[in-house]
């Protein structure tokens, strides 16, 4: 086929704004339909955005003209939604993570390979220019080999801000869950696969109150550690950090870094798609800052990345099995933090080069 993407979202939730603004602007891509469980909602977002149709899932699904399918439902619903659409013959970009337990997310990749069709996860702000940058530095050797890493999410969480957090303090959420996927994604894509990890876990309280919106006072059921710090091992022989927390008055996020043996590396923050990249060598003070080449981009720039190399037959870059390692890796934090040891990783992800530095999201090339 030539010509832009047929793409249809499956959510019209908080998370399509984001996608919604990005992905319209994206000459390679034709979004065509909004679907939601609340066809009216799904109607606004359409409107909104200048998205010609918009109904029922049922209807995204079976429309020839969406090749595919973004899936921006609710995590718990991640696993279902996405098998539905690879049956009906839709290649998938998924909102992390994958799935919320292993088995499904296990299955999803197969069900795609078996189909032939293509399956992207989120995050795909390792695709961004800050992180693009960090990582040729890295494979270019400006910091010698990769030794450490340490990565810090910390503030009071998003129930403060989100008028409907319960998904985020329940069974496919946390801190680890919900913003783990960003940190580990960056780490893997940095010092290569998890093999194993040593986790702790611990929360504020079993419940939280909604701080804005309509159930502002309303409180929230805690069923998952809203505090978790880990230790990981890596293929490369690098050791990270990562602690994530709910927990904390002290806001403190984006925090990464990779010491080697000539040089520390400051990453942007993961959860963005752009920001400083530093240097700091032996014998100097402070941080020296590196130029970022390139367009930032926004959430939908794996979405774009999966259209432009299904037209041309290459392999996209935040792939299903990159996702599902993700998720293995995140599940066996959790299993740590409930046993009191090392959990083995057993998953692993084929490399893909990184964005060639001209990369531009906003040119047409299909």
């Amino acid at each position: 086929m030539k010509g832009p993407v047929g793409v249809g979202l499956i959510g019209a939730g908080n998370i399509s704004d984001q996608y919604l603004t990005q992905l319209t602007s994206y000459p390679d891509l034709a979004v065509r339909f909004v679907a939601d469980l609340l066809p009216e909602r799904a109607r606004r977002q359409a409107d909104r955005y200048g998205v010609p149709a918009a109904g029922t899932v049922d209807e995204l699904l079976a429309r020839d003209d969406v090749e595919i399918a973004v899936n921006l439902t609710l995590p718990a619903t991640h696993a279902v939604v996405t098998s539905a659409a690879l049956a009906a013959g839709k290649h998938v970009w998924s909102e992390k993570p994958l799935a919320t337990d292993l088995a499904a997310g296990t299955a999803l990749v197969e069900q795609a390979d078996a189909a032939g069709l293509r399956l992207g996860c989120a995050p795909d702000t390792v695709l961004g220019a800050g992180l693009q940058a960090a990582r040729r530095m890295i494979e270019r050797g400006d910091i010698g080999r990769p030794l450490t890493a340490a990565a810090t999410m910390q503030y009071a969480g998003p129930h403060r801000w989100h008028p409907a957090p319960d998904f985020l303090y329940q069974a496919g959420g946390g801190p680890l869950l919900d913003v783990g996927p960003y940190y580990l994604t960056a780490l893997t894509q940095l010092l290569g696969p998890v093999t194993r990890v040593a986790a702790r876990g611990a929360g504020a309280g079993p419940t939280r109150v909604i701080g804005r919106g309509p159930r502002a006072g309303e409180a929230v059921e805690v069923t998952v550690p809203t505090y978790v710090t880990a230790i990981y091992d890596f293929a490369g022989g690098a050791v990270g950090q990562l602690t994530l927390s709910f927990d904390s008055p002290l806001t403190r996020v984006g925090v990464l870094e990779v010491a080697g043996t000539a040089a520390t590396l400051a990453t942007p923050d993961p959860n963005l798609f752009t920001g400083d990249v530093r240097l700091a060598r032996p014998g100097e003070t402070g941080w020296t800052a590196v130029p970022v080449d390139g367009v930032p981009g926004g959430r939908g720039l794996g979405v774009l990345d999966l259209a432009r190399a299904l037209r041309t037959g290459r392999p996209h870059r935040a792939t299903g099995r990159l996702g599902l390692h993700v998720l293995e890796a995140m599940l066996a934090t959790a299993e740590s933090v409930e046993r009191g040891r090392f959990v083995t990783v057993g998953s692993g992800f084929e490399p893909v080069p990184p964005l060639p530095p001209g990369f531009d999201p906003t040119e047409r090339t299909l």
